[in-house]
This record gives C-alpha cells, sequence and structure tokens, in this order.
C-alpha cells in the first residue's frame, strides 16, 4: 500500500491526528509534536502518549514529525540560538517517546552572514544536538526550501554541505518538498527536467538519502524563490509532475504527504488525495 496522506491537526491530543487521518484514508501522516508557533510546551500526557502508540499500531498509519516553525540552526544570535537548540532537543524527545522514525526540519536561515556560516551553524548545532541524543533511533530530515531571503536548502549542494559535515550521516536524510524544489529552480513539470533532477539529487546527495516527500502544487513560477502553496494541478507545476513522482518506482515506498490549502472538514485534503490516486497507473 503506497504511503499516501496529509499533515493532520494535534489539536485534542497528538492521538488525535492518527484518527483524523484515518478518517480520510490516510496511509501516512504528518504531524507537529507541539505547538509549532511556540518555543515550549507541556510535556505530552503518559495516557496521550500511550493512545498514540496503540492506534498507530492498530491503524498501521505511517507518521512522522515536522519541526516547529520557530527553530533556527543556523541563527548567530544567542537568544535565537539557546532557544532553538533547546525547543529542537525537547521535540527529538518527544518524536523518541512516540516512536517516530523522523522530524522533518528546515534547514535555517543565515540572516545574512552568508551561506558558509550558515551551513557551518548548522553542521555544529545538529552536531550537538545528536550527541545530546546518541542512542536515539529518530532521524533529522532536512527539507528542501525555495530559497526565500537568507533560508539554506535551495539548492542540493546545501543540503550535501550539512549532510557531508556531520559525523553521524545515518541519522540524517531528505524531505523533497516538489513546490520548494520547483520554486527553487528545479524544473520537475517536464520529463527531461525531472530526470535531470533527479539525476543530479542522487549524484550530489544520494537517493538513499530520500525519505519522505511534502506534495504541494505552487502559486508561484519555477524559480520565483517564493513559498506558496497551491492545491495539486492548480498551481503552475501542474499534474504532470505529481504523475511522474507517483508512477516513478524509486519512490512507491517513501511517504508523500500534503501540505496543500486546508480547511476544518478536511474536505481539499479528500479532494487532493483523490486526484493524486488517480494518477496511479
Amino acid at each position: 500500500m503506497r504511503l499516501l496522506g496529509a499533515h493532520m491537526s494535534i489539536a485534542g491530543g497528538v492521538d488525535k491526528a492518527i484518527e483524523r487521518g484515518q478518517s480520510i484514508g490516510c496511509t501516512a501522516i504528518q504531524i507537529f509534536v507541539k505547538n509549532n508557533n511556540q518555543w515550549f510546551s507541556q510535556p505530552l500526557p503518559k495516557e496521550e502518549i500511550s493512545r498514540f502508540i496503540k492506534l498507530q499500531k492498530q491503524t498501521g498509519i505511517f507518521v512522522f514529525a515536522h519541526a516547529g516553525y520557530l527553530v533556527n540552526l543556523a541563527s548567530t544570535d544567542p537568544k535565537n540560538h539557546a532557544n532553538s537548540m533547546k525547543s529542537m532537543l525537547d521535540e527529538l524527545e518527544r518524536c523518541e517517546t512516540l516512536r517516530l522514525p523522523f522530524i522533518v526540519l528546515h534547514p535555517g536561515s543565515h540572516l545574512g552572514q552568508g551561506e558558509y556560516v550558515g551551513i557551518k551553524n548548522v553542521v555544529k548545532n545538529i552536531s550537538g544536538l545528536f550527541k545530546s541524543t546518541r542512542g536515539y533511533k529518530v532521524k533529522i530530515l532536512l527539507e528542501t526550501t525555495a530559497g526565500q531571503g537568507t533560508n539554506l536548502g535551495r539548492n542540493f549542494e546545501e543540503l550535501a554541505g550539512i549532510i557531508d559535515g556531520i559525523k553521524e550521516p545515518q541519522r540524517l536524510g531528505i524531505c523533497f518538498d516538489t513546490c520548494h524544489a520547483y520554486a527553487a529552480g528545479y524544473d520537475i513539470k517536464s520529463a527531461a527536467g525531472f530526470k535531470q533532477c533527479w539525476d543530479e539529487f542522487d549524484k550530489i546527495i544520494g537517493l538513499e538519502k530520500l525519505l519522505a516527500f511534502h506534495l504541494n502544487d505552487s502559486k508561484t513560477v519555477g524559480d520565483s524563490r517564493k513559498d506558496r502553496h497551491e492545491h495539486i494541478g492548480q498551481g503552475t507545476i501542474g499534474q504532470g509532475a505529481f504523475r511522474l513522482l507517483l508512477n516513478d518506482k524509486r519512490f512507491e515506498n517513501i511517504a508523500m504527504v500534503l501540505e496543500t490549502p486546508k480547511d476544518p472538514e478536511m474536505r481539499e485534503d479528500l479532494m487532493n488525495l483523490k486526484l493524486l490516486r488517480s494518477l496511479i497507473q
């Protein structure tokens, strides 16, 4: 069975996310493990953790996490750095407790210090986090970004620079966001561009590092450097790229989740998932 689904809210408890995903036929979901716009949150109640683990086993839904948006491991600001490290460590501990395989992380923003300094800081800080969580099974997946502002991760070389600097590279992987990669300049909508993109990825990073996808169309044109998600087939990427992706045998066992615009009843998730499934041949 294909691992296909969407990001799910944890309102009411992390276990509720699994119930929401199951209600619309997800076989994979992404969640936040705490409030994504706050540095710190109360510990997860033991009963909630137990319900989550039990429900995940019962449903068989593949669950992974996304780190909070405030975390910036490239920052040189002392307060932001301290908060980012403490917050990210908390998230890794929550993921390990919930038995999640990995957590997706935006590489960070260098805030004018330059890519070299930014990458150096990310390497140092991830290395520190891995040292503090030695023995943990949870991995960190670096997400491809659109390159908006001073965000790192817009090209495969920057991501490889981080991975290559880590002494425990087996604890790192990549989450490929279709909207971000397209907005960063990778032509994934044409057959030739799609092939070139993945040839480059394999040469620079290695396909074995690819562990998750975010499936999002884009409101903006290619190489816009703008992160604007759109419903599948309704943006500038179009259905063709997703057809190529979903029918590529190399990716058939990799979790793919939507981060498209969402309504409370999840009707838009259902619409996008129905379309994606129709593209599988």
